[in-house]
């Protein structure tokens, strides 16, 4: 039998008492939440953007019990005011402040260039739930950013091949002078052209504002064949209004990007019926997964869902993914992101997969405007790949 000197024995206990006192944090830490940071406009033109976004997000939380890969999730949340000026410090709050394990956001092209330069150079996660900047998901790819919406260039260049198909042969281009607007009439124009077609002019203004008449009237003066546009929100909503009261749509026909018309039909009323966009959604694809999301959508929010609603939605499926592959452990990053890469989307929209730079491979509808629904007149593009250009970090 071996017997133990007063002092080893005192010492086993010791270490046996620390490491029981150090298992129940040790546990604590490993079950902590996971923290999700906003970055979303909740005021300003895009506030209703972020609210959909912000809420189907949440609504697939939700739906999994609270808990994504077993880990109870925390929001912490930050208003971008659609401001480039203010982004860096806004996108640092949630980082150096809050210390959120992933990034969620935004609306704005221009704030989104900024939050995906920070994520990059601190290898934060982030998910873009909206902004099509090209460059996301092209020159600034990265390893750590994702995109569950869309690329500027893709809507974009579909509708570009659909008014070209329609036998248009000059086009003017109307926007706000940022980055998704300038990518998206270029999109336009690059598949309008190739059909070809002819963008003659390409009208800008300054964002957010949404005096129109002065452009309307060099519109009306031109005479073109077909105008493309792109706006969104409240500038959307008024573009459009403007653009019936001018009588220009009795003789010059409007197409856009869907946001043109989602999340803003009921207030753009009796302007925007007929109206042709295309976009990764639409209101009646009438499939079992798209209308059990409307659904739990109406019943949790009292409102219907749209794209942005989607696009949030998806934001939540895609760390999901991610998460239950490594079991929860948000600290095993390489894991966790190549799950997110190979992943199938289940999405509203339709499944989709990402491609190399993590941009949705999706399908692009046809949809035309009645009453208040975007309603799906076919596929204008199938399977639609944005190009990344310039993305070598992958």
């Amino acid at each position: 039998m071996k017997y133990f000197s007063k002092p080893a024995i005192t010492l086993s206990i010791a270490v046996a008492v620390a490491t029981l006192s150090t298992t129940p944090l040790a546990v604590a830490q490993s079950q902590a939440p996971i923290k999700v940071g906003f970055m979303l406009p909740a005021t300003g033109t895009f506030a209703s953007l972020g609210n959909m976004i912000e809420n189907g997000f949440k609504l697939y939380v939700n739906e999994q019990g609270g808990k994504l890969g077993g880990r109870e999730i925390q929001y912490f949340k930050v208003d971008d005011e659609s401001d480039p000026a203010k982004a860096t410090d806004n996108v640092n709050k949630l980082i150096k402040r809050d210390q959120v394990d992933v990034l969620v956001g935004t609306v704005h092209s221009g704030v989104a260039l900024a939050m995906a330069k920070v994520a990059r150079e601190t290898n934060t996660l982030l998910i873009v739930p909206n902004a099509g900047a090209d460059v996301i998901t092209g020159a600034m790819c990265a390893k750590n950013i994702f995109r569950t919406s869309f690329s500027n260039w893709q809507p974009a260049y579909a509708m570009g091949k659909v008014a070209a198909e329609r036998g248009h042969k000059k086009a003017m281009t109307i926007t706000w002078n940022y980055a998704a607007g300038t990518e998206s009439v270029k999109g336009f124009a690059e598949a309008f052209e190739k059909g070809g077609g002819k963008v003659t002019q390409s009208l800008t203004l300054p964002f957010p504002n949404v005096e129109y008449q002065a452009l309307l009237t060099e519109i009306a003066s031109q005479k073109p064949d077909a105008v493309y546009a792109f706006f969104a929100g409240g500038g959307a909503v008024k573009f459009v209004k403007d653009y019936v009261a001018a009588g220009l749509n009795k003789t010059i026909p409007l197409y856009g990007p869907g946001f043109l018309t989602d999340g803003t039909l009921e207030a753009q009323g009796a302007a925007a019926q007929g109206m042709i966009t295309t976009l990764h959604y639409a209101d009646n694809l009438n499939t079992p997964r798209d209308n059990t999301f409307r659904l739990n959508f109406a019943k949790a929010y009292k409102t219907n869902a749209d794209v942005y609603a989607v696009q949030g939605y998806d934001a939540a499926q895609l760390l999901a993914s991610g998460l239950k592959a490594v079991n929860g452990d948000i600290g095993k990053r390489d894991q966790l992101v190549q799950a997110m890469r190979s992943t199938t989307v289940d999405s509203p929209r339709g499944k989709f997969t990402l491609s190399p730079a993590h941009n949705p491979i999706q399908d692009i509808y046809l949809r035309e405007v009645k009453g208040n629904n975007n309603e799906v007149k076919g596929v204008a593009m199938k399977a639609l790949a944005d190009p990344a250009r310039g993305c070598k970090q992958l």
